[in-house]
């Protein structure tokens, strides 16, 4: 797909068909994520990519939002280890949130949907992942094949209006 079809068509998909995904479409995932812009280059992230069916399963208990990664062929999990400086935080989270978006496109362009959610409890992530107890399961992306129609450009997405949302020069 071009760049601006890819992100056109991207959307949240939590409902995933039988497909497998190819390793090497996992490993392009996870390098579009590695390569994504890091404040200061500081790149204080690490990427747990599970694929077993009973640890997606279980995954899907540690958030509110978390249920679709029980049907998802993968997910990648986002770890930050706590920062050195409270200045660090957002830096930090901002960069999972560009690796995020950078995974997100780069599944959406191999036609890959993909749903994103919050870690609520830490210590079962923990536990299913073996993370350090000084590192926190920030944010989980599920992948898989959408169930219910391929991605393709949305012609009228279900956004705000864009003159609502964009003011130029000022408010």
């Amino acid at each position: 797909m071009e760049t601006w079809d890819t992100i056109r068509a991207r959307r949240d998909v939590r409902s995933y068909d039988v497909r497998a995904i190819a390793p090497h479409y996992l490993d392009r995932i996870l390098e579009a994520g590695w390569r994504s812009p890091s404040a200061s280059n500081r790149q204080k992230w690490d990427f747990i990519l599970v694929t077993e069916p009973g640890q997606l399963q279980e995954l899907s208990t540690v958030g509110v939002g978390a249920g679709h990664l029980a049907t998802a062929k993968a997910a990648i999990v986002l770890v930050l280890s706590e920062p050195e400086a409270e200045r660090y935080r957002t830096m930090d989270q901002y960069d999972l949130g560009q690796a995020t978006m950078a995974m997100m496109l780069a599944a959406a362009d191999l036609g890959i949907g993909s749903g994103h959610s919050a870690v609520e409890d830490q210590e079962t992530c923990r536990r299913i992942l073996g993370t350090p107890a000084d590192h926190i399961c920030a944010y989980m992306i599920a992948f898989g094949y959408p169930a219910d129609r391929p991605l393709v450009p949305i012609a009228k997405p279900d956004r705000r209006p864009f003159d609502e949302v964009v003011h130029r020069d000022h408010w």
